[in-house]
């Protein structure tokens, strides 16, 4: 009988290869990666751009029409909300086939001195833009690093 060594710098090997790894095969496998591959844990990605006057918020929701998004802004904080519900019915002969699709994801950014007056939005090919101005009489200043 031969003896495996055992490797006690394991620590050394890193970790996110073997997450990176099971994450990708848990959506693989997950229930619904044929009908929205782009959507990873009922998520989606946001840029957040910033100049002088504005924000710019770019999200991806591809294959999502625009009924489907609800915008919010309170405080400071804009939330994008996706609500999605498909229902497919099939007539064939003897039978009905009836499938429902639910899902519901969202994302909130904080953008400290936003004004939501003037904000505006717009879908085009699955990009969501959402232009918020900067509020001019904000109190927030940068703090410089010493």
């Amino acid at each position: 009988m031969a003896l495996v060594p055992f490797n006690r710098r394991r620590g050394n090997m890193p970790s996110n290869f073997f997450d990176g790894f099971f994450n990708m095969l848990d959506e693989f496998f997950s229930d619904n990666w044929l009908a929205y591959p782009n959507f990873k844990g009922n998520n989606f990605r946001v840029n957040i751009q910033e100049n002088e006057k504005e924000y710019v918020v770019e999200a991806e929701l591809p294959g999502i029409n625009k009924d489907e998004i609800n915008l919010e802004f309170n405080d400071g904080r804009l939330t994008i909300l996706v609500k999605r519900e498909d229902t497919i019915n099939e007539e064939k002969k003897n039978y009905i086939h009836k499938e429902s699709y639910y899902s519901s994801m969202s994302r909130s950014v904080y953008l400290p001195d936003a004004k939501q007056e003037g904000a505006k939005a717009k879908l085009d090919n699955g990009i969501l833009t959402i232009i918020v101005p900067k509020d001019k009489n904000s109190n927030s200043k940068r703090i410089d690093i010493q």
